[in-house]
């Protein structure tokens, strides 16, 4: 018997990712699709790409719509998941892919989002490492409340907390930059993210440290074992549908060769089915992670600027969102991890 399953906010984009990898889940059956505005259309007049669901017409987005299934994805506005998750039944598994659970910090969640704050759910980045060698997943085993991480922020932690975990380096002098697609923004209308503007174009946003996935970074490399973060985080906006490419740097501890680098990153990720290490000299490209719940990382080592340089590749709808979303869902209710997943990218 398949587990039921409820995605609210089906009409945007991650909405459309969440149900195109769980149209293909043997585990899960969507039986309800919800959304604000959109409410009372097919949900094929919306996501035509989804063929298979097209016997689903999207309802209103309330609790009592969502109440009787076994699990909850919620792909909505932060804001708007404390006040509906608040009716669901503890028994319900709910997994927001909005920022509302992230934070664990509840000044950092008034400076950078604002609004009352509904404290923070277990944190759905299972690969990412503890201090202590643990990993996130094993905080995910049972749960029935999990916060879903940020793109940016998947790419960015993915990319440095194997180094702070392994003390090659500091963490007070970190910088990130980002090239990002615009559907990380969602479908919302806005000027800036028109084709007309995008095309032929690069444009940096969230500049000087305003970016609100700065506290969910800083938070995830504490737990990694940063005694104080210092980050600079620069995302750009640049013309491509969906990925994430991360270029981080650090500055490296006195006496780390390039060899106690890439052993560090070896020790975090040999097991992992979805984070994958290049070979030495090979770097990502977004391109070979569209569709895909693979995260791909290459190394190098400056050693004339003495700082460590990690790029990562991501796509921001899959790993960055709903495909983290589907594996800690997996992962809590005892399934593969793996299930409905893929580390095939498409191309070209």
């Amino acid at each position: 018997m398949p587990y039921s399953v409820a995605v609210a906010g089906a009409s945007g984009y991650a909405g459309g990712e969440l149900l195109r990898l769980l149209a293909a889940h043997p585990d899960f059956e969507v039986r309800t699709v919800t959304a604000f505005q959109n409410a009372g259309q097919p949900l094929i007049a919306l996501q035509p790409q989804l063929r298979s669901l097209a016997h689903l017409t999207l309802v209103e987005t309330t609790p009592a719509n969502l109440l009787g299934h076994d699990v909850v994805f919620l792909a909505l506005p932060h804001g708007k998941s404390g006040a509906i998750t608040a009716e669901l039944p503890r028994e319900t598994l709910v997994v927001d892919c909005g920022a509302d659970h992230r934070l664990t910090d509840e000044t950092a969640w008034a400076r950078f989002y604002g609004g009352e704050f509904h404290g923070a759910w277990a944190y759905g980045l299972p690969e990412l490492v503890h201090s202590d060698g643990t990993r996130q997943r094993d905080l995910l085993v049972g749960e029935r409340r999990i916060a879903a991480p940020g793109c940016n922020v998947t790419a960015i932690t993915l990319a440095l907390a194997p180094a702070i975990r392994a003390g090659v380096v500091q963490s007070t002098d970190l910088v990130s930059v980002l090239a990002v697609a615009p559907s990380g923004a969602g479908k919302a209308l806005k000027p800036h993210l028109l084709a007309s503007e995008l095309m032929g174009s690069a444009s940096a946003y969230g500049v000087g440290g305003v970016h609100r996935h700065v506290p969910e970074i800083q938070q995830n490399l504490r737990v990694a074992g940063a005694a104080q973060v210092s980050i600079s985080f620069t995302p750009v906006l640049v013309p491509m549908s969906r990925g994430i490419l991360a270029t981080s740097t650090a500055t490296l501890e006195p006496g780390v060769s390039a060899g106690d680098v890439r052993a560090a990153y070896e020790a975090a990720y040999a097991n992992e089915p979805f984070v994958h290490l290049l070979p030495e000299g090979e770097f990502p490209r977004t391109a070979d992670t569209v569709g895909a719940n693979t995260a791909l990382i290459g190394l190098a080592v400056d050693s004339d600027a003495d700082r460590l340089v990690v790029v990562s590749a991501i796509d921001n709808l899959a790993k960055g969102t709903a495909g983290a979303a589907v594996q800690s869902a997996n992962i809590a209710l005892g399934l593969p991890e793996t299930a409905g997943l893929t580390v095939n990218g498409v191309a070209p």
